[in-house]
């Protein structure tokens, strides 16, 4: 048995853009459903919604047998649960607040086993390696590994250039809505600072040689991402496409009481 190849990170190694929906639904039949629609990524939210490994567990073995890949956002960026992710079979991580370098370069060695990095040793109980019936797993999967990490401060701009630098950091996503709020414009991510500051940040990130991403819902500004040089970007989420469709059917037939329509934040993103 092979370690799988990690296709998402291949391909933004090689400036292919790579188009992406966020779930945070945290339910497998949820997962595998959009795993169905085309999309090249699908981001397993444990930040913002109630996942945790176990569930994450599932939903990566719902969407297995597509080809869709799975990227993963744990809560935060700790060595621990970064094992533990790895160990389910997770390949791709977007850690949330990196502002420095040195967060940075702290997540890569989570992901990397010795003596590249501090992996803790444990294949045997890893889904990942498919309980150690992939061949020498723990030798390659540090070349399979991929590791997105998420610039959302003022400071996390101001370091940059120098988190982009940091080896084996293969992308970086820039968070609108945290971003205007560091930047004094809470709830403006649309702010022109702040879209100012982020286009800026991807092309600092380019010049990188990385791979830069968003969350961007709104058509019109997620192509606008994309011409600046995004590789990565999420143009739904999950819940929004909910709402919005099982709302605007319920107006269809209930005009006078349905709910109104479902505000989208300017920056296309939740």
């Amino acid at each position: 048995m092979q370690i799988p190849a990690n296709t998402f990170r291949n391909a933004l190694r090689a400036g292919r853009p790579q188009i992406g929906c966020w779930v945070g639904l945290a339910e497998a039949n949820a997962a595998e459903l959009l795993a169905t629609c085309g999309y090249d990524w699908l981001l397993l939210d444990g930040e913002h919604a109630p996942n945790d490994p176990r569930s994450v567990l599932a939903q990566l073995r719902a969407i297995a047998p597509y080809p869709v890949h799975g990227v993963v956002r744990p809560v935060i960026g700790d060595v621990a649960l970064v094992k533990q992710y790895l160990d389910v079979g997770a390949q791709t991580l977007l850690v949330p607040m990196v502002d420095t370098a040195e967060q940075a370069a702290q997540m890569v060695r989570a992901m990397r086993y010795p003596p590249q990095g501090i992996r803790g040793m444990g294949a045997a109980l890893a889904r990942a390696s498919r309980w150690n019936q992939v061949e020498q797993y723990v030798q390659r999967a540090n070349d399979e590994m991929c590791l997105l990490v998420q610039a959302e401060t003022v400071e996390a701009l101001q370091n940059l250039p120098a988190i982009a630098a940091v080896d084996g950091v293969d992308g970086v996503f820039f968070g609108p809505a945290d971003l205007s709020a560091s930047m004094g414009h809470p709830g403006q991510p649309a702010h022109p600072q702040v879209q100012a500051a982020i286009l800026q940040g991807m092309a600092t990130v380019r010049a990188a040689g990385k791979a830069p991403g968003i969350l961007a819902t709104d058509p019109v500004l997620a192509q606008q991402y994309l011409a600046a040089g995004a590789l990565f970007v999420a143009v739904a989420v999950d819940t929004t496409l909910l709402v919005k469709a099982a709302s605007a059917l319920a107006r269809q037939f209930k005009p006078e009481g349905g709910p109104p329509p479902l505000a989208v934040p300017a920056s296309g993103g939740y």
